[in-house]
């Protein structure tokens, strides 16, 4: 290979592959999916062409149903609303979305992370022991107020807690619009790895594991 060819290669693959790990630019304003293709049927947004702009309109862009949302708690006192293309048409190809979460006092968001996204969380009320954990495995966690904001860098645990005397109110944003997310205790629990090897991670015995199986398995939790 011919020594300024393999130059351009190394800049390519040091400056240009990093890119590609985002959501991809979009390539026009906007991108509302039409629901409706073939003979009537729903298909994934992901698969569906966009609107004719002449059909696009202002409600595309406006999504309502955060002020209807209502709290349905899980044993751990978290409710939330993830809002991506799927729920909002507007936000597709523009490399967002949203949540809105709720915590009783006491409740948890059990250590999880986004496998694509960065995530910055305001507080819109209460008071929230929250951080996250680098690779390095340091801790980065403090106590936030209502109207504070953090940021939990993309692909790294993190976690939050309601420690004050009335509920709490997050609102999180995402850089991509299929930010994933995997919850740590039903990622190792409730996902069927090996019950020896679990056993062995965590010096848990077989009867021990067996009781995190059944409380976090997805098919009898939420």
């Amino acid at each position: 290979m011919p020594p300024k060819m393999a130059i351009c290669l190394l800049v390519f693959l040091l400056v240009g592959l990093p890119t590609f790990a985002a959501d991809p630019d979009p390539v026009q304003d906007y991108c509302v999916p039409n629901p409706k293709v073939g003979n009537g049927r729903t298909t994934r947004f992901s698969a569906l062409p966009c609107k004719n702009s002449s059909e696009v309109t202002t409600d595309d862009f406006v999504f309502s149903g955060m002020k209807n949302f209502t709290a349905n708690f899980s044993e751990t006192g978290l409710a939330a609303l993830s809002v991506n293309p799927t729920l909002f048409p507007g936000l597709n190809t523009l490399g967002m979305s949203f949540m809105k979460a709720e915590l009783r006092v006491g409740g948890i968001n059990p250590p999880h992370f986004h496998p694509r996204a960065t995530e910055i969380a305001y507080l819109v009320r209460g008071s929230v022991y929250s951080g996250f954990v680098d690779s390095a495995n340091r801790v980065f966690a403090r106590v936030i107020e209502a109207g504070e904001v953090m940021v939990y860098p993309r692909g790294l645990v993190h976690f939050q807690m309601n420690v004050g005397d009335k509920p709490a109110t997050i609102f999180g944003s995402f850089n991509s619009q299929n930010a994933g997310v995997q919850k740590l205790p039903a990622t190792i629990f409730g996902s069927g790895i090996n019950s020896e090897l679990l056993e062995k991670a965590f010096g848990l015995s077989p009867k021990q594991i067996g009781h995190m199986r059944r409380k976090l398995d997805p098919k009898t939790t939420r």
